[in-house]
């Protein structure tokens, strides 16, 4: 342990974050160095800031990432339409392998040997910053006290707050029953009365859709424009990657789009059960999809869904930094060169329906595509010997059975 001289923690300013930090400098007798990252997740993070201040910590950390977040980690992940076991967005996976660069950088910034996350050693989240960090400094140290210490509830956190003088914020009303983590791109829930997956979430429980139920009875209609994959425009407007986003989590939520309730499969052996709000994504993946349509080739679309499972696992996993991964990208980002136009969505009572798309750079050719008389661009016969050509071995292989 005291092996170790310097240490950069990612730190929330909460109450685990805070005991670490404490725990950190008790049992490794290092210097510790606070990192916050704001992505997105719409708390004030300046008392992070007087938190470690207050607790004597001299380098402290509070870097706006939101832009970098949505540009270089989001978007490439919603060019490849990534969604693990056919729900889930990855809001939380997509932002760890940003924390896990951050850590990393600012270690070599610092002069730390070592980097320290408050995990726990049942998550997934554990193992996605570690691969993440190992693969950016083979030689980091990682320090992960929730696979350490013996504080493993949350009466023994607070003992340990009370005996060494950390402040914890007394906070109005009841505290939230669920543990969960926000960014840009989504909020989780996990814990509480979700743990039993036969019980419905409360109503009270989502904090950035309306229900379906609660939503305007009229629809809205919006326009995204596409370039190279990425929405660039909402009705016109130019607009950054994290505005993109931001404003459509508005409009989506508003709605009611982007609730799930899913029961995961963790890449640590178990299953887990959680409620996830993506009203953003859910609209970026509706119009991706759309205006990959009339702009892909078919057997590159038909390629891209097939890589996309192991795509969306790797990102699930913790593979973001991986080789594997960068190959997908690269692959993906080349089959996005085309996809470029407009579409427009209709927004109503939780549901995203495509109302229109367009495109300069089009596969889709109406004279082709008529079922009324077209203009010789297909031949309706050829049809004939086509299908004979593909039925022909399943035709010989009923006569040899027959």
């Amino acid at each position: 342990m005291s092996s170790v001289k310097k240490v950069v923690l990612a730190y929330s300013g909460g109450l685990d974050t805070s005991i670490i930090l404490k725990w950190l400098g008790e049992h490794y007798g290092c210097e510790v160095v606070t990192f916050t990252a704001d992505l997105g997740q719409g708390e004030e993070l300046e008392p992070a800031r007087a938190k470690a201040q207050a607790m004597g910590i001299k380098e402290i950390y509070i870097d706006d990432l939101r832009e970098e977040f949505v540009r270089d980690f989001v978007y490439p992940m919603f060019r490849a339409n990534a969604i693990y076991e056919g729900e889930y967005l990855l809001g939380t996976s997509i932002a760890r392998p940003l924390i896990a660069k951050r850590l990393v950088e600012i270690a070599a910034e610092t002069g730390a040997d070592a980097i320290s996350h408050g995990a726990t050693g049942k998550g997934n989240d554990q193992v996605r910053f570690e691969l993440g960090a190992y693969a950016l400094n083979p030689q980091i140290r990682v320090i992960a006290p929730w696979r350490e210490w013996d504080l493993n509830s949350r009466q023994k956190l607070l003992d340990y707050a009370e005996a060494h003088g950390i402040a914890i914020e007394k906070k109005q009303g009841e505290k939230s029953p669920y543990s969960m983590d926000a960014n840009l791109l989504h909020i989780s829930y996990e814990g509480g009365v979700l743990e039993d997956p036969w019980q419905e979430a409360k109503e009270d429980m989502w904090l950035w859709t309306r229900s379906p139920e609660a939503a305007p009875d009229a629809p809205k209609y919006i326009e995204l424009t596409f370039q190279g994959g990425d929405i660039t425009q909402i009705d016109g407007e130019d607009l950054s990657p994290a505005e993109v986003l931001a404003t459509l989590n508005r409009i989506g939520g508003e709605h009611g789009i982007g609730r799930i309730d899913i029961v995961e499969n963790r890449y640590v052996g178990m299953k887990c059960r959680g409620c996830y709000e993506t009203p953003g994504g859910t609209i970026m993946l509706k119009a991706h999809r759309a205006i990959e349509s009339i702009t892909l080739d078919r057997e590159v679309a038909h390629l891209k869904d097939e890589l996309m499972p192991r795509y969306a696992s790797l990102i699930y996993n913790g593979y973001w930094w991986s080789p594997e991964r960068e190959m997908l990208q690269t692959a993906i980002d080349a089959s996005q060169a085309h996809v470029n136009g407009v579409v427009r969505l209709k927004l109503y009572k939780g549901n995203v329906t495509v109302a229109g798309r367009q495109s300069d750079q089009s596969l889709y050719d109406e004279n082709i595509a008529t079922f009324e008389e077209d203009d010789g661009g297909y031949n309706q016969a050829d049809a004939a010997g086509f299908i004979k050509l593909n039925a022909l071995r399943m035709r010989v292989l009923q006569q040899r059975r027959s």
